[in-house]
């Protein structure tokens, strides 16, 4: 049935936030998180959930919420802080980006920005792109929805990080026209991962590899500030440009052949993602909500593996 297994339940309920007994008991966890990951991977209706799930509204309200106030993110941090500490992480990570056609169904939300999230989850990490008011980012028309026009059409793009498990690392979902090298540094500023014990945050991977497309001085630059080792292959176009300036050209960046051919795991984590069907095609208006369906979707993967 695709619903969460007992053992994968028992490493998620104890991450999920608790009712502060002010507004009500609310319904069963369980119930409401396997409805909102049937409908992620049917990609059918809201209305159109099995009556097992509860009602609609309740699933569709949760996940809504848990998408703005960061519950979704946060949970997927912790399942990551937990595979970090058991060793079970490789830090070779590989970048790439996704174009995901939109169904029409995403197109018209409203100009305004989102209602404010009141209470919010406990330990949610708010997703406020207007100066920390609680308030979810969005409600510029298409672009602030990350809707956007590319050559596959009405489009969203999903730019990720994937370690060497093809298991997500960071999320960033922009209008499908958005180029993947004006990204990079946001992908990687978002990996992650908090660490079980005291200390910082691991957020600095051992090695990042991506295409041509990432190809340039300015993230090149970025890695080695931080440095990170990276293996991104030359354009053409660039080394026969640094080739006729001669000595002013500068070396050849270094490529690591074999560590290049470990970048095909952010595309197999990209399959991955897209046997979700609301992942595949997106459905939301909001751009908050598909950030929060994506992270979701990651989540189960994660849990799985």
């Amino acid at each position: 049935m695709g619903d969460l297994t007992d053992a994968q339940w028992e490493r998620l309920e104890p991450l999920l936030p608790v009712s502060n007994g002010r507004c009500g008991r609310w319904r069963d966890h369980r119930q409401v998180v396997n409805g909102v990951l049937y409908r992620i991977r049917t990609g059918v209706h809201w209305r159109d959930l099995p009556e097992r799930y509860g009602p609609w509204k309740t699933v569709h309200e949760r996940h809504r919420r848990w998408s703005a106030d960061g519950t979704w993110e946060r949970l997927l941090r912790r399942i990551q802080a937990e595979a970090d500490a058991a060793g079970e992480i490789d830090w070779d990570v590989s970048v790439d980006s996704t174009s995901v056609r939109a169904h029409h169904h995403a197109a018209g939300a409203r100009h305004a920005p989102p209602p404010a999230i009141k209470g919010g989850s406990a330990g949610g990490q708010s997703r406020s792109g207007l100066g920390g008011t609680g308030r979810p980012a969005g409600g510029g028309g298409e672009g602030g929805e990350a809707l956007g026009r590319s050559r596959g059409g009405f489009t969203t793009k999903i730019h990720l990080s994937a370690d060497g498990r093809c298991r997500v690392l960071s999320l960033v979902i922009t209008p499908g026209q958005c180029a993947d090298c004006t990204q990079f540094e946001a992908v990687i500023n978002r990996i992650c991962v908090p660490r079980l014990a005291c200390g910082r945050p691991r957020t600095k991977p051992d090695s990042v590899s991506a295409d041509k497309g990432y190809s340039n001085r300015r993230t090149r630059r970025y890695l080695r500030r931080r440095g990170i080792r990276h293996v991104i292959p030359e354009k053409a176009d660039q080394a026969a440009n640094r080739v006729r300036r001669g000595s002013s050209g500068g070396r050849p960046p270094g490529f690591d052949k074999d560590r290049y051919k470990k970048r095909n795991t952010v595309e197999r984590a990209i399959n991955k993602l897209k046997t979700f069907r609301a992942v595949a095609t997106r459905f939301d208006k909001r751009g908050y909500v598909y950030l929060g369906t994506v992270t979701a979707a990651a989540l189960v993967i994660w849990l799985r593996s």
